[in-house]
């Protein structure tokens, strides 16, 4: 007995969620694949900005100087901080 009431009750949850689901217009639908999109291209430009930044951090005192080189350091945390939480990671201090 108990098991057809929880088979009942998990098939009413089940229809309800997938009406629920099913009611996004297809301009919400656009919408979220829009923002996804969005938020993927925005990580890979700020990986590839990150690469960029590290590499300038390599080429040292040689090429920059020391504040050039807090710059970049700067640069480069609040690029990380950005990417994680576009990947929902706590930012590391």
């Amino acid at each position: 007995m108990k098991k057809s009431v929880i088979m009942i009750m998990a098939a009413l949850m089940l229809s309800t969620t997938m009406l629920a689901y099913s009611q996004q217009t297809s301009e919400e639908k656009v919408i979220c694949n829009l923002a996804a999109q969005n938020c993927l291209n925005k990580a890979d430009i700020l990986q590839k900005r990150i690469k960029k930044l590290n590499a300038d951090l390599k080429k040292g005192t040689k090429t920059y100087s020391a504040e050039d080189l807090k710059k970049i350091e700067q640069k480069l945390q609040e690029a990380q901080d950005t990417l994680d939480k576009i990947e929902g990671k706590t930012p590391g201090k």
